[in-house]
């Protein structure tokens, strides 16, 4: 059986997500990649992954439509039987995500909804969905934000959502340790991305104001988070489970 291991990583055709894939290959482990609508930038990053020698498949994926998961999980099974010729993976990474700056005073019923569906709903059932193919001994990484420990107007919807996340990284750890899969939650800081418009690599006030609360002295670029993912998953990493933890560069200390 081929036992090179295999990460699961939704949203990544661009942003952290692709990042992420891009290090991981880089370290001997192959990809499912899932995209939303952009099925040209998802093949560019397989493309990219197999010229790292490693084998790649991307697959649409809407994670705010926790009803579609069923059949994504049948999609899963043929792509590791056929790349593969097996039937688990061993890293599933909850990266896709979308941002909504808005007062909470402001907030629509809709936008909740939306950032619930993609944020929270999604990844407890996709987790949920999937655990039969996560291979025992296998990690979870869950995506979060800097934004749960301090507050900056504008995210309070966002990063309720995120809170959530960060509780039930918990359960699924303290639920999944009989089966030796460690869960653990990345928080980023800001980076410069194209998430949420570009605002903290495009706006150049935006991003020193930023890096000048930043014991780094810089915000973050996806290089620091793809390194930061790829580091959890690391048998290095082996005894760290149910943690938080914060890539901000040190940020509003």
């Amino acid at each position: 059986m081929n036992t090179t291991p295999i990460a699961l990583i939704t949203g990544a055709s661009r942003g952290l997500g692709k990042n992420t894939a891009q290090k991981l290959a880089a370290q001997g482990i192959d990809i499912i990649l899932t995209y939303q609508t952009n099925a040209a930038a998802a093949a560019e990053v397989v493309a990219e992954i197999e010229w790292l020698g490693r084998k790649a498949v991307a697959l649409p994926l809407d994670v705010s439509d926790s009803g579609s998961f069923a059949e994504f999980a049948i999609q899963v099974s043929t792509v590791l039987a056929q790349t593969w010729q097996r039937e688990s993976f061993n890293y599933l990474i909850n990266n896709a995500g979308i941002g909504i700056h808005v007062p909470m005073a402001e907030t629509s019923i809709e936008q909740f909804d939306t950032l619930m569906n993609i944020h929270v709903k999604g990844p407890f059932f996709l987790t949920q969905t999937l655990l039969p193919q996560l291979m025992d001994g296998g990690s979870i990484v869950n995506i979060s934000t800097g934004l749960t420990r301090f507050a900056i107007p504008g995210f309070g919807a966002y990063a309720t959502m995120k809170g959530a996340v960060e509780t039930m990284t918990k359960y699924w750890a303290k639920e999944l340790g009989s089966r030796g899969i460690r869960v653990n939650v990345l928080a980023p800081g800001a980076i410069e991305t194209d998430f949420g418009g570009g605002a903290v690599r495009d706006n150049e006030q935006m991003n020193q104001f930023l890096a000048q609360q930043t014991a780094l002295g810089r915000v973050g670029l996806p290089d620091d988070i793809g390194g930061a993912i790829s580091a959890l998953l690391s048998p290095a990493a082996a005894w760290i489970n149910a943690q938080r933890i914060e890539a901000s560069g040190g940020m509003f200390l």
